[in-house]
């Protein structure tokens, strides 16, 4: 199953590994990456520390721990390549589309865009 189809139909909660320069580690929950081509994803990051972090520092990871019994997802290692602040962007790749986003939401977020350097599953290799 390609990357793609895996994010686009599984459920679950995801959680963003970075660290800035200095080597000080933040997690945060994530929803699930877009998705792009084979090797590459981006998520809407808001301008706080994750966002922060891999400004100064451009490898993060990304744990999925999919919603059913027992020990199911993926572990993406990422490296940054790009990113977009253009709000318009940002209003675009929204997956929710509801009145909780109006007004201007995507003011201050940015598209993070990453490589994936490799995939492991949740547990074990």
């Amino acid at each position: 199953m390609s990357l793609h189809d895996y994010f686009e139909n599984a459920e679950g909660t995801g959680v963003l590994a970075t660290a800035d320069s200095d080597g000080n580690v933040d997690v945060a929950i994530y929803a699930r990456p877009h998705v792009i081509g084979e090797d590459n994803v981006a998520f809407i990051m808001a301008d706080r520390l994750s966002h922060r972090n891999v400004q100064s520092n451009p490898r993060a990871a990304y744990l999925f721990i999919e919603k059913k019994a027992g020990y199911c997802g993926k572990r993406l290692y990422l490296t940054k390549t790009h990113e977009d602040k253009d709000p318009e962007a940002v209003k675009s790749m929204r997956r929710r589309k509801t009145e909780h986003y109006q007004g201007d939401t995507n003011a201050g977020s940015s598209v993070v865009y990453f490589t994936v350097n490799k995939i492991r599953p949740l547990i074990g290799d």
